[in-house]
């Protein structure tokens, strides 16, 4: 089983400035891509930004240039500094990460941490 752990939400006002961070633990063979996801009431849930295992990243329209994803593979954590935010930004922020386990290291699965609350006042 594989868990991931998600910290840094919090209130911040506009122009602020967040950094969340997302640790995978358990029975991992190998981490590989992992990615940052925010969902609203009422709205779909929509891929804010994404790194792969060698490190190439893509960011939605929204964020570009606001936002940064980076890894720690010996940590088995992907960050997301947020910077410049807007109220528009204000959501349950949710990491993803694509892991193979031990007991099945050819296979990989998407796993999803709890979500944590980003609220940006104006």
């Amino acid at each position: 089983q594989v868990q991931l752990v998600e910290s840094g939400g919090g209130l911040v006002q506009s122009g602020g400035s967040l950094r969340l961070s997302c640790a995978a633990s358990g029975s991992i063979f190998r981490v590989y891509a992992m990615g940052w996801y925010r969902q609203t009431p009422g709205k779909q849930r929509e891929l804010v930004a994404s790194i792969t295992g060698g490190g190439s990243t893509n960011y939605a329209d929204s964020v570009q240039g606001r936002f940064t994803i980076s890894r720690d593979n010996a940590k088995n954590t992907v960050y997301l500094q947020m910077n410049s935010l807007k109220p528009e930004d204000t959501a349950v922020y949710l990491c993803n990460a694509d892991v193979s386990t031990v007991a099945r290291p050819l296979t990989r699965y998407d796993y999803w941490g709890q979500g944590t609350q980003v609220t940006v006042s104006s």
